[in-house]
């Protein structure tokens, strides 16, 4: 079923790392690496959960259409919350592009900018007496990518909502392969950056974290023929190993803790626009996972959860990278 209610969360230390705590603990001791979840592809809404979120991340590559934004959201709105984290944001009004895709059913609740890194929280028509706690912060990590608007950092909202206490954050760290210690570090001061000008020592942490973004972690060890012809014959699965993220979690630099659901779909990145086939020029780049979605719950014996849902939308052609969407069904324990 997906469920994740034996996720343990580091009792004891919280006294001590209670700032760090709030955004998910990154490299504790003892570290677990992060935890792989099957996702059920099943979701009671409103009957076996208190909260169903739907989280979506996309590198836009600085174009944007409506038509994609509708694709994007998708016509099953069977959630309380819509996160959405976007990266190489255009300078098109993309907040209202999206409240127009989501008129019907959900209004904007709260958002955070730096420049063309941009996140959105959407909630229920007239929900707004839910939320109890609402703040924004952002995190800068240095140059453009190479290119304006191209911002790496990250951009994030602390909310309390029915009751939950959560951070959202979302991301672009820095790119190329050989780069690993460098988004690792990135990982470190950005949650280590978030929210410490709010900082209250007698605050009660977050009881759930998500990181969702472009974070530009790639395959290694492997070079692109190889990976391609794994991924062609649907043996994908076989790359994870491969995979730098999943790789510097296990050795404790990152995502301590954190769970993930099962890398089912094909990798995200790099695609030629505007069709889905892997990139052609003369970089020939390996097909990588960049685009993930990460969740974090502190007290398993506080809150359960349940993933419905991981996958990429492959239906989308008009960036290098294919949007990844996330479903999670949180349930207080009584």
């Amino acid at each position: 079923m997906g469920n994740l209610n034996t996720v343990q969360a580091g009792k004891g230390r919280r006294s001590n790392y209670k700032r760090k705590l709030s955004l998910g603990s990154f490299n504790n001791q003892a570290h677990e690496g992060i935890k792989t979840v099957e996702a059920d592809n099943l979701c009671e809404f409103s009957r076996n959960s208190d909260l169903c979120i739907c989280i979506v991340t996309w590198n836009m590559n600085g174009q944007v259409s409506y038509e994609d934004l509708v694709e994007l959201v998708g016509s099953n709105r069977r959630f309380d919350l819509l996160v959405v984290g976007l990266q190489e944001v255009p300078r098109n009004n993309v907040a209202r592009l999206l409240q127009d895709a989501l008129v019907e059913t959900h209004d904007l609740l709260g958002k955070a900018i730096m420049q063309s890194l941009q996140l959105y929280v959407f909630g229920p028509k007239k929900s707004d007496s839910l939320i109890k706690e609402l703040k924004v912060d952002k995190h800068s990590v240095g140059g453009c990518g190479g290119m304006m608007r191209r911002k790496k950092g990250a951009v994030a909202i602390r909310i309390n909502y029915k009751g939950f206490r959560m951070v959202f954050i979302t991301c672009h760290l820095s790119a190329h392969a050989r780069n690993v210690e460098e988004r690792n570090s990135e990982c470190r001061h950005i949650s280590h950056s978030l929210f410490a000008k709010y900082w209250n020592p007698y605050a009660r942490p977050a009881q759930i974290t998500i990181w969702l973004g472009d974070l530009n972690y790639r395959l290694q060890g492997i070079d692109t023929h190889p990976a391609r012809t794994l991924i062609e014959r649907n043996l994908h699965r076989l790359l994870t190993s491969k995979d730098q993220l999943l790789q510097e979690a296990q050795r404790g630099q990152i995502f301590n803790g954190y769970c993930e659901g099962t890398l089912i779909f094909k990798p995200t990145y790099k695609y030629n626009i505007g069709s889905s086939n892997y990139d052609t020029s003369y970089k020939v780049r390996v097909p990588s996972w960049t685009d993930r979605i990460l969740f974090k719950i502190e007290d398993p014996d506080e809150i359960s959860a349940s993933l419905h849902c991981y996958e990429s939308v492959d239906d989308i052609y008009s960036s290098d990278h294919k949007p990844v969407r996330a479903h999670i069904c949180f349930k207080l324990s009584k």
